[in-house]
Parts: C-alpha cells; structure tokens; sequence
C-alpha cells in the first residue's frame, strides 16, 4: 500500500438485532470479551482511526476508547447507513468496514483486503469466501461517499446492489471460508465458542 493512503476502519454495530432476542450484539461476551472487542483488536493495527458505528448504547460502546458514530438517520437503515457515516466522519482516503459479529476475523484478513485493493486500485475489495461474498467486509475508497448517499436517499439499502454499481475486486479468502462465521443468535453463540478452530 501507498505510504500517503490515509485508512480508517469502522465496525458496524448499530443493527436492532432481531435475531439476537434485541440484545446489542457487540456488546454480548463471546469467550468472556464482548464481542467488538475482537473487532477492536483485528481492526485497529491496520488502520489510522478506529469508528464504532452504533445507534443504542452509546456510553458503553465509548468505553472502549474510540469515536462512536451514528446513522445520519434513527430509522435502522442498514448497514450502509454505517459505512456512510463513517465516510462522512473519517479524513481518509480508505475506509475498512467489518462487522461487530464475527470474532474470527484476524488482523491479517483485514490487511489482506487493504492489500488487494491498493494493487487492483478498485473502489473497493469485497470478502469472498470461494462460493459468496461477505459483503459487509470491505476497503472501500471514501470517494464513492456521493454514490452512497444518493442510493440510500432513494430509498435503497441492499449492500450487494449497490456493491455491484462499484468498480469492484474480490478478495479470495476460500481457503479459511471458516472465518466469517458471525453470530446472530445465542445459539449460534453457543456453537461458535464451541468449535475446534477458534483459538
């Protein structure tokens, strides 16, 4: 990657999390830590300035220690309301998006992305796990912020749709698609910290 390119990183945590009987997913324990924690830990060593996007629990969620951004509106509108407003708050010419829900996620797979954006120079790079995309893993250009914001004004707020508008390149991760394993429910919760390879 380019020296001069300047990358923020936010984790999108501002869903209602239906499935997870309404609990804020990001701050329920996975292995006795909160699981935006891990996001935390994956996201911050690759980035210049670390955003939470969240939209309830917002003293909480700044205990953590980085800036807390809100939906332009309080309406739940997806997670690209999270990636817009973290365009508009970040001086930075990347931005790296991850969930707050899938406590796999490593440092390397986040700078994996980086990497293959820069050397493709696509608007974005998009997770791709060998049979689909993950698309709310992305390194995004913070240029296409007018793209965005005009797709969610009309009323639009399907990630794949608007991804496929972009100059796009995936980034192959086939060969541990096991990673983007993410937590909706507590029943998901309860197999995850019981699987063999999370370490």
């Amino acid at each position: 990657m380019n020296s001069q390119t300047k990358v923020a990183g936010v984790i999108l945590a501002g869903g209602r999390a239906r499935r997870m009987d309404n609990r804020d997913k990001g701050l329920v324990d996975f292995k006795g830590r909160p699981m935006v924690s891990y996001a935390i830990a994956a996201l911050a060593p690759v980035v210049d300035a670390v955003f939470i996007s969240a939209n309830r629990n917002i003293d909480q969620y700044r205990q953590f220690g980085w800036p807390v951004i809100s939906d332009q509106t309080d309406s739940f509108d997806g997670p690209l309301a999270g990636v817009l407003s973290a365009m508009m708050h970040a001086d930075a010419d990347v931005l790296l998006v991850m969930p707050c829900d899938s406590p796999l996620i490593k440092t390397e797979h986040l700078r994996k992305l980086l990497l293959i954006r820069a050397e493709s120079n696509a608007d974005v790079a998009v997770a791709f796990d060998g049979i689909r995309l993950h698309p709310v893993f992305l390194a995004i250009k913070t240029t296409l912020q007018t793209s965005l914001q005009d797709y969610l004004a009309n009323g639009q707020r399907k990630v794949a749709v608007w991804l496929a508008q972009q100059s796009l390149v995936r980034v192959d991760f086939s060969g541990e698609p096991e990673i983007f394993n993410n937590i909706n429910s507590m029943d998901e919760l309860s197999m995850l910290e019981e699987a063999k390879y999370f370490s």
